[in-house]
Formats: C-alpha cells, sequence, structure tokens
C-alpha cells in the first residue's frame, strides 16, 4: 500500500496512513488523495484492522490543496480535484473502523478538513488549524461541510470569514479536536485511544459508527426511531449477546464479529 506520496504502518490491529511529503507540508494534490482514499478503503476490507489513524510526516498534518494543480486549469479540471477531495473524505467516514486524526503539526484549508472529517482527533499542543482560502480568493466551501458539522455556526464563520487560525487549545474548546497533548506524548496518546476502542467487538463498532453518521443531521423524533431500531438489530448479533453474557458472567467477552 505504500506509494511516493502515502505510506501505510501496521502495529497489531493499529494501521496508520501517513502522508507523506513532508517537503511540500503534505499537501492534497490529486496524487495524495487518490493515494490516500486507496489506503484507508483498502484497510476498510481489512479485518485484522481494529483502528485507523490518519497522520502526516514533516512538521504540518496537511496544508491543504496542492495550489499549482489549480492555476490555469478548466471547469472540468477543477471538479476533479474537489471530487477527489470529497471521495477521500466520503472513505474516511465510509470505513468500518474508527478513523482518528493524529495531528503531529498545523492542518489548514483541507488539512483543516480532513481533521474535522476523522472520527476523533487529538494534536500537539503547537499545531494550528484553520481556513484560509478566502485571503487568496478561493473560499474554502468543501471544508467548511466538514468543520461547521464540527464547530458552531458563528465559530465556524469567524474562521471561514477571516482565514485566520487557531491554536490547539482553542480547536480543543471549540470541538474541533478531542485533545491537544505534548509533541512527545501525541503518539503514545493516540495509541492509548486506539487500543481502547480496539477492544470492542468489531461488529459493534461498524454498527455504531454506521449509526452515528446516520442519525446526525436528522430530526429529533426520526433520530429516535432510526436508533432504536439499530439498537434492537444490534441486540441480537452474536457479539451483543455475547458481551451482555459475559457482563452479567463478570468474564472477559470473546467477540466473533458476527
Amino acid at each position: 500500500m505504500n506509494t511516493p506520496y502515502v505510506r501505510v504502518e501496521r502495529s497489531g490491529p493499529i494501521a496508520r496512513v501517513i502522508l507523506d511529503r513532508p517537503e511540500r507540508r503534505n499537501p492534497l494534490s490529486l496524487q495524495m488523495m487518490r493515494d490516500a482514499t486507496a489506503a484507508i478503503r483498502d484497510l476498510g476490507g481489512d479485518p485484522s484492522c481494529g483502528v485507523v489513524v490518519v497522520t502526516g510526516s514533516g512538521p504540518a498534518l496537511s496544508a491543504g490543496h496542492e495550489i499549482s494543480e489549480m492555476v490555469d486549469r478548466t471547469l472540468e479540471q477543477e471538479r476533479e480535484v474537489f471530487t477527489t477531495c470529497v471521495e477521500l473524505m466520503e472513505s474516511v467516514q465510509a470505513i468500518r473502523q474508527p478513523v482518528i486524526a493524529e495531528v503531529q503539526g498545523h492542518a489548514v484549508a483541507a488539512g483543516c478538513q480532513l481533521v474535522a472529517t476523522c472520527d476523533l482527533a487529538v494534536a500537539v499542543d503547537s499545531a494550528r488549524f484553520g481556513t484560509p482560502g478566502v485571503k487568496i480568493g478561493l473560499f474554502c466551501s468543501t471544508p467548511m461541510v466538514a468543520v461547521s458539522r464540527n464547530i458552531g455556526r458563528k465559530r465556524a464563520m469567524q474562521m471561514l470569514l477571516t482565514g485566520e487560525t487557531i491554536d490547539a487549545a482553542t480547536a480543543v474548546d471549540w470541538g474541533l479536536i478531542n485533545e491537544a497533548v505534548p509533541a512527545d506524548r501525541l503518539r503514545a496518546r493516540v495509541d492509548e485511544l486506539a487500543a481502547r476502542i480496539a477492544d470492542a467487538s468489531p461488529l459493534t463498532l461498524e454498527i455504531g459508527k454506521q449509526a452515528f453518521y446516520r442519525q446526525i443531521d436528522l430530526p429529533q423524533d426520526d433520530a429516535y426511531r432510526a436508533m432504536a431500531e439499530t439498537m434492537a438489530t444490534n441486540a441480537v448479533t452474536c457479539d451483543a449477546q455475547e458481551g451482555m453474557s459475559a457482563f452479567l458472567e463478570k468474564r472477559t467477552p470473546e467477540w466473533r464479529g458476527e
């Protein structure tokens, strides 16, 4: 799965998808996005993978799109860039495994979008986040989709309209990321989260992740009806029956993934 743009590392059930053009601050070029999408989808179909971590090499997670690919292009070529970007973001939320953004440096524009798209996000306390497209005449409309679904409207509009970055502490406060930690704790903290998640039934995680995104934008009545049915069908799975029995019997459950 390794390419000149993206590397994949495995450690037990944890897989890291590493954006790997540090000299360019990991721009989301067409090839970078295609390679990352392919890696994420491939891991999504791997039953031995329990959690996917998305991170980068070098001083930034990602500086956003490769601007050189967007100058003097036709409308169809510009559409290709953003359609490919949407495919990457959708792949993050479509795979069955939880996806954690491990943010080792700044994440701006489409890089910020990627962080907001992941199910969880942990960053170094020196990281900064922003949607600065407005400063170059290209409003961050696709990043807006993910960012505005994580933080409040006024805060999202502040980021989008000013193009100013926010620090990691503010990103935690606003709900863009879960935690900010010292650089020497980043990988260990992400691994702690990933290991805790990977202890659960993979089937239950898949059901829960899909259900979360299905209900989040529904009206409350519709969400409750949909989730009541989801919990009922979850409850009759082998893993749920095993988990409840193990709880009552005070033993460790043995997951079968069915």
